[in-house]
């Protein structure tokens, strides 16, 4: 019998999302499609009755701006909105910018799927001489994180991201739902990922398979014990869900040309 529901969702289409680069730690707005997305989830929110007394997001704007939009539509905009870098998406590391079709191309479909998908693979980290280095790590809002600046990640896997998002889960998160409110985490394709391999209990080969896309939102609904009395539900439109998944699964697929 489920006794707790969690909304967790991908925010809705960015601009590099668009472009098909890996955005990961650079901020990023929404695209025109994303802005519909995250209204679109807040009207299907709102006219199926739910009430939200909190939003989860990560510290990037694509993921604020879809919690936002999303309250905007429900017409609960007062509902607080708290924001923590242990949501941020996982961070690509010297993939950072770059094209993933162009990166398919030169290094074969599969292994950009490993890099994008796989659980434990960590990819080079990021320095100095990378464009976005300074824009990143220059931001003053990693200065509100409770690690030092000097302690973010240069680089990650699903795995690193899952044990820095875990503890805020338990600690945080947590906490709220007990204490019977309806939660909503707007965060990003892999903080999702790596959120909902700890719930339903996904293993490591398994995990590779799982593709989210954007805007959709994911009913979890959980026993005493926050285990999964039932599989997880994306809401909406089931075939523009599947449409969507597929557009995901592609941006890491070499472009066809006619």
């Amino acid at each position: 019998m489920s006794k707790y529901k969690v909304f967790v969702m991908r925010h809705g289409e960015g601009a590099w999302t668009k472009e098909n680069r890996f955005c990961s730690w650079v901020d990023q707005r929404l695209s025109e499609d994303g802005v519909k997305e995250a209204l679109a989830c807040g009207h299907l929110l709102k006219e199926a009755g739910y009430h939200l007394d909190v939003v989860f997001t990560s510290l990037l704007s694509r993921s604020i701006h879809t919690a936002w939009l999303l309250l905007e539509a429900m017409e609960q905009e007062w509902v607080p909105v708290v924001r923590t870098w242990r949501l941020n998406e996982r961070h690509y590391g010297a993939l950072i910018g770059l094209n993933r079709a162009e990166m398919a191309l030169n290094h074969g479909e599969e292994q950009v799927k490993q890099w994008r998908r796989s659980y434990d693979l960590t990819l080079p980290p990021i320095d100095e001489s990378h464009p976005y280095f300074l824009e990143i790590y220059n931001d003053r809002r990693y200065s509100t994180c409770d690690v030092s600046k000097e302690d973010l990640p240069k680089s990650e896997s699903l795995k690193d991201v899952l044990e820095r998002l875990q503890p805020y889960w338990d600690g945080t998160i947590v906490p709220e739902i007990k204490r019977g409110k309806l939660v909503l985490i707007s965060g990003h394709g892999n903080s999702c990922r790596a959120l909902l391999k700890h719930l339903e209990g996904i293993s490591d080969a398994d995990i590779v398979n799982v593709t989210l896309p954007t805007g959709t939102p994911i009913l979890i609904e959980l026993d005493e014990n926050f285990r999964p009395t039932k599989p997880m539900q994306l809401l909406g439109d089931q075939e523009a869900i599947q449409a969507a998944i597929r557009k995901v699964e592609d941006q890491g697929k070499v472009k066809q040309t006619t």
